[in-house]
């Protein structure tokens, strides 16, 4: 993918590999499309960023994703690049969290960027041409402790990710899911504890991880290149998830399953 002159919406845009994404994009040429829940910050960012558009909103806000949605197609007759990348961590054990942390990251993380998605396959898949990257974990590849719920719901982030790219595969839009190990940004800081409250202090692992923009260059070539699982990590991280990378033969013949008319036998059967 030639970037330059591309659309490209990105969420969870005001801090992190979000943010990197975006100023990575632009520096390419592509004109981005930001939102988060912070105005403010996405301004900062729209700031290095040349002709942006922000679009605020809770990405649980089905309405508002909704009017986004409209307003991110129309700013320049199409979106051609969507990076479902908000959400929130975790750090609590499994024993002691409640079960609205679980319902919450779940929420966040799953059900909001499945329905971002929800949005715009059906434009991308008229248009015939698009690509839609979801941002998974090494913790999506591993079940990582003390992020139980975390774990879940990369993993199943991954899965819709997987299926949706064999479903689309004869549309000429592509799915790339992307599994970031530890990167240097806020994620840990920021992440929920076992009373859902925020656990407001970083982790050794991710003061030293691979540094946001690194990791959005690695993302975006790995895009360019055609790659449909992106595995950005380094160390034992990255044995880990190299260790459980899905081969591309798999890939292939689910796409071909679908070009053999699996989809239409299925529907027929009921």
């Amino acid at each position: 993918m030639d970037y330059s002159g591309k659309v490209a919406w990105i969420t969870g845009a005001s801090s992190g590999i979000g943010a990197a994404l975006a100023r990575d994009l632009a520096s390419r040429g592509a004109h981005v499309v930001l939102s988060g829940r912070d105005e403010e910050r996405l301004a900062e960012v729209a700031a290095d960023c040349g002709e942006t558009l922000i679009l605020p909103f809770d990405v649980r806000d089905d309405a508002a994703l909704a009017d986004a949605t409209a307003k991110a197609i129309a700013w320049k007759d199409g979106v051609d690049l969507a990076f479902a990348n908000a959400g929130v961590s975790q750090r609590s054990r499994a024993l002691k969290t409640d079960m609205q942390v679980y319902r919450d990251i779940i929420d966040i993380d799953l059900t909001a960027q499945i329905a971002f998605s929800q949005g715009l396959i059906g434009h991308m898949a008229e248009r015939g041409s698009g690509a839609l990257a979801f941002i998974s974990s090494i913790a999506g590849k591993v079940g990582v402790p003390m992020r139980t719920a975390y774990s879940a719901v990369k993993f199943g982030l991954a899965g819709y990710g997987d299926a949706l790219r064999g479903e689309l595969s004869q549309t000429g839009v592509s799915v790339h899911v992307i599994y970031p190990g530890s990167v240097a940004t806020d994620v840990a800081r920021n992440a929920l504890v076992a009373d859902g409250s925020k656990r407001g202090r970083s982790d050794k692992v991710i003061d030293e991880g691979i540094p946001a923009a690194d990791a959005a260059k690695a993302m975006l070539d790995g895009i360019a290149a055609g790659e449909r699982e992106i595995i950005v990590a380094q160390g034992m991280e990255a044995g880990m998830g190299e260790m459980r990378r899905t081969p591309d033969a798999l890939f292939d013949q689910v796409a071909a399953m679908v070009a053999g008319g699996y989809m239409e036998r299925m529907e027929e059967e009921g």
